[in-house]
């Protein structure tokens, strides 16, 4: 026997730019707890390493602190960047990512001729 279930027609999908702004807020949003949470683990693992702080929880790889402030270095860099283009901006990366590949720049292609002395700026008369 053979079940077949016949649904209507949803919305149609929209191909706009900037349509995930709302998904990239509510990300950004839960992402500052997590960094907030990541820098106190970091913080408490660090203090226990100087015997400041009591027993750290974990063991393994997240008994580090560098592994901690790495964590929450990067959500706070990936909530600052969500929550900037949720509010309208560019999807950019900051200059500390600038030895990142980047796609190129749309633009006329590159001549292939050499410049004629016709595209330098004439000196103006005196």
């Amino acid at each position: 026997m053979i079940v077949r279930i016949r649904l209507g027609r949803g919305r149609a999908l929209r191909h706009t730019r900037g349509a995930n702004r709302g998904l990239a807020l509510a990300a950004a949003a839960l992402l500052v707890p997590a960094a907030l949470m990541a820098y106190v683990l970091g913080v408490w693992r660090l203090a226990s390493d100087l015997g400041m702080a009591g027993e750290f929880a974990w063991s393994g790889l997240f008994s580090h602190w560098q592994v901690w402030i790495a964590v929450a270095v990067t959500a706070h860099a990936a909530s600052s960047i969500l929550n900037r283009y949720g509010h309208g901006g560019a999807l950019r990366l900051p200059r500390l990512f600038s030895w990142l590949p980047r796609s190129p720049k749309p633009g006329p292609p590159p001549s292939s001729q050499p410049p004629s002395s016709y595209d330098r700026p004439r000196p103006k008369a005196r």
